[in-house]
């Protein structure tokens, strides 16, 4: 996922939009809490709504948590912020909100779900503590949102 910094200095960094472990599966997997749009969906909208605000996209979905940390880890120098729906790690991974620390750049927090509407261990984030937004409930237009709201911090960084 490595990618060499723009040849143009004015360019911005694209934005880096990192999925967790089974959301690979959206648009079969629990359609009633997840709905029927797909991964391929949500990379689409957030391309769409970044080239809208002039900028780029990286997209990458992983079930492994080591290659999301090493994501991550990447991104510092790379990228100009970072949209991360991180699955179920949002609930057990130290590791990984520690390693999200590491590009010092904005983190959006995403959710399709509202997370804080399902099962009491859904309610904690190890993530939530370092992002400068959580967008949860508002389907795959959370992505949206999130790009809309990573694209407004990065102008006033």
């Amino acid at each position: 996922m490595s990618q060499e910094p723009s040849d143009n200095p004015g360019e911005p960094l694209p934005i880096l939009v990192l999925n967790g472990p089974n959301l690979n599966a959206l648009g079969t997997r629990q359609p009633d809490v997840y709905g029927s749009a797909t991964l391929a969906d949500i990379v689409e909208l957030a391309e769409r709504t970044a080239a809208d605000l002039g900028l780029g996209i990286r997209a990458a979905q992983t079930n492994h948590e080591g290659q999301m940390i090493d994501w991550v880890h990447e991104a510092r120098g790379q990228a100009s912020g970072i949209v991360i729906n991180p699955g179920g790690w949002t609930h057990t991974s130290v590791a990984l909100a520690d390693a999200l620390v590491v590009p010092e750049v904005p983190v959006v927090e995403v959710h399709i779900s509202n997370v804080a509407a399902r099962e009491p261990f859904r309610h904690f984030s190890y993530v939530s503590p370092i992002a400068s937004a959580v967008i949860a409930g508002c389907g795959i237009q959370g992505y949206e949102f999130a790009v809309r709201r990573l694209a407004s911090l990065i102008s006033h960084r």
